[in-house]
């Protein structure tokens, strides 16, 4: 049934005489059908009458299931909708209690305010307004006119704060998860946990109802598990989407979304063009990465398959690396009980950190260590260096540095400070920025340091995407890789005073968990291009066989015993009794004066 025109509803509220429907009042037309109600409200707020998506979520509101999902794009007015719904949910019933719960107190407490001025300022509202000054009436909690009861009529708290105890006939659940709060998977169980005290919050009544409103921040947001709660989801993205991508959403787009889709709607149209037009949701898909895009705009979780993300933290190794020395083999194992649990996991679900099973073999000094540098100038994208070392075919991945200053002075002169305490002996740098200024750059404060460290200069000439993941994912896939422990946690720690949104896309390891073929897969990528450069520099190393160099070395171990037997029986009867091995008996003999090798060759 279309909705009456405004200049109808303005008759309503100003009491003139309906002509088109006599035997509906004023009053019942406003409590029978939200949809008329919220369009009263926003010809009082002065808004534009509301969009065909506003409309749409009004409807679900009032009939859809007991416990629902609102899903729609950012920017749709999720929140005023239904906030507008708690006001006629009380126009209706003046009795009815309803708790309002956000990610944080203060924008709970927004909402309350909200509606306290809503019913004051709003005429056909005031028979709402408190008769009693002992009436509650804070931004924490307020009452309407009604009888008195120990519940307020409107009461606000953050997800965190103090739900036991309570009790709402109607529960609005918005914008629970952000960022902030749904970075790691223990925050997400977390969130999680909290979200099932609203079933004991819920008054056992036939009309009680629980609201979920909001817009997936991760590929794996808890929206997702809320749904096999059943709590039903209601989906309106801003486009249309394509034939591949129609199964993501499991049929749960918006029924008028469907049947336009049925009759013919092509796909990525804008599906609400009255709030968001073609070009501004080209400009902000630009501005957000694809990815987030999909998440926020169009809704769809589904990129968290796992066949699209190729590099998984599971595949590392993750210890205390030595700066300067490395055992023979290093054994990874996806036993349980490797997993780190106290690490800051940023990765898809189920995706860990693993410590090493079993370290292997002799202690002896890295084969080579180089620094790989990824330069950016000055803005939002970072300088990145990752300090990488090399023995028996193992990579190890010392440290890595980023900064938002571009090359400057401070941030070369850093660079070589830790050039200095790993032993680097090469500088691989990406000549693609500043066409191999960066280098020239580097040189000279070479020269003035004093280092012996030779600069070797690369341009990439693949997709990015390409790349990345061609030079890591074989190392990573045969656990080749080994990481620093304190790594993983400089990186979660890294740029503090961004959002937590924007602290995320920083991230080495949340730029590797999402990284896939598709172009601008990831809205940043500089530590993981930097990685991805130093590792493929070493391509032609990771042919060596860790057990192949193991059992080279105990040749020559048997070999030299034997020969200094022959030289010196006492001696290497000695030196084996104290367990030394090839290089301290080497050491031995050279401090002794004996020759190393034996007088008969």
């Amino acid at each position: 049934m279309p909705l009456y025109p405004l200049w109808y509803i303005l008759s309503l509220m100003t009491k003139q005489p309906n002509t088109d429907d006599p035997k509906r009042s004023t009053l019942q037309i406003l409590q029978d059908d939200f949809k008329y109600f919220l369009q009263a409200l926003w010809s009082q707020l002065e808004l534009p009458s509301p969009t065909r998506a506003q409309y749409s979520i009004a409807d679900y509101l009032q009939f859809g299931p007991k416990r629902l999902q609102v899903q729609a794009f950012r920017g749709v007015g999720k929140s005023w909708i239904t906030g507008a719904f708690v006001l006629w949910t009380l126009f209706k019933d003046n009795e009815k209690k309803i708790m309002i719960i956000s990610a944080s107190k203060e924008r709970a407490d927004n909402m309350s305010i909200f509606l306290q001025k809503l019913i004051i300022e709003t005429p056909w509202l005031k028979h709402l307004r408190p008769k009693s000054d002992e009436s509650r009436w804070s931004r924490i909690s307020f009452d309407v006119a009604c009888p008195p009861h120990q519940a307020p009529s409107v009461k606000s708290v953050g997800i965190t704060g103090q739900l036991t105890g309570s009790r709402a006939d109607l529960m609005i659940l918005d914008d629970i998860e952000v960022p902030g709060n749904s970075m790691t998977e223990l925050m997400r169980e977390k969130l999680l946990q909290l979200c099932t005290e609203a079933e004991s919050i819920l008054t056992p009544h036939d009309d009680s109802r629980i609201i979920y409103l909001g817009t997936p921040q991760t590929t794996f947001t808890i929206y997702r598990k809320l749904a096999e709660r059943n709590y039903r989801p209601f989906v309106w993205p801003s486009r249309y989407p394509k034939v591949s991508q129609a199964s993501a959403y499991e049929g749960l787009l918006a029924p008028a979304l469907q049947a336009d889709i049925e009759q013919g709607a092509l796909p990525w149209e804008v599906t609400d063009p009255d709030r968001f037009d073609n070009d501004d949701l080209l400009e902000r898909e630009a501005s957000m990465g694809r990815s987030n895009f999909m998440l926020q705009f169009m809704l769809d979780t589904s990129l968290s398959d796992a066949e699209k993300f190729p590099l998984k933290m599971a595949d590392l190794i993750i210890t205390a690396v030595n700066p300067t020395d490395a055992p023979d083999s290093i054994v990874w194992c996806s036993d349980p009980k490797n997993i780190i649990k106290d690490a800051p996991t940023v990765g898809l679900p189920g995706d860990y950190f693993y410590s090493p099973m079993q370290l292997q073999g002799e202690w002896h000094p890295y084969t080579e260590t180089i620094c790989s540098v990824d330069p950016s100038g000055r803005g939002s994208d970072e300088t990145a260096a990752a300090f990488i070392s090399h023995r028996n075919g193992f990579l190890y991945l010392h440290k890595m540095c980023a900064y938002k200053d571009g090359y400057s002075d401070k941030t070369l002169l850093d660079i070589l400070k830790y050039c200095r305490k790993y032993k680097v002996t090469k500088l691989v740098i990406e000549t693609n920025f500043g066409d191999g200024i960066v280098a020239e750059l580097f040189k000279k404060h070479l020269q003035t340091s004093r280092l012996a460290i030779d600069v070797e200069e690369v341009r990439a000439n693949v997709r990015k995407e390409d790349r990345i993941i061609d030079a890591l994912e074989p190392v990573m896939n045969q656990h080749r890789l080994i990481v620093d422990r304190q790594l993983i946690e400089w990186d979660y720690k890294s740029n503090p005073d961004e959002a937590p949104e924007n602290r995320l896309m920083y991230m080495l390891f949340y730029q590797m968990s999402r990284m896939c073929r598709e172009k601008g897969a990831i809205k940043h990528d500089d530590r993981l291009d930097c990685l991805a450069q130093g590792v493929k520099y070493y391509t032609d190393a990771m042919s060596i066989s860790a057990n192949h160099q193991v059992l080279i070395r105990q040749q020559e171990d048997w070999k030299d015993m034997l020969e200094e037997f022959l030289d010196d029986p006492q001696a290497a009867t000695d030196h084996l009794a104290f367990g030394m091995n090839l290089d301290q008996r080497k050491q031995a003999r050279m401090l002794s004066g004996k020759k190393s090798v034996p007088t008969w060759v």
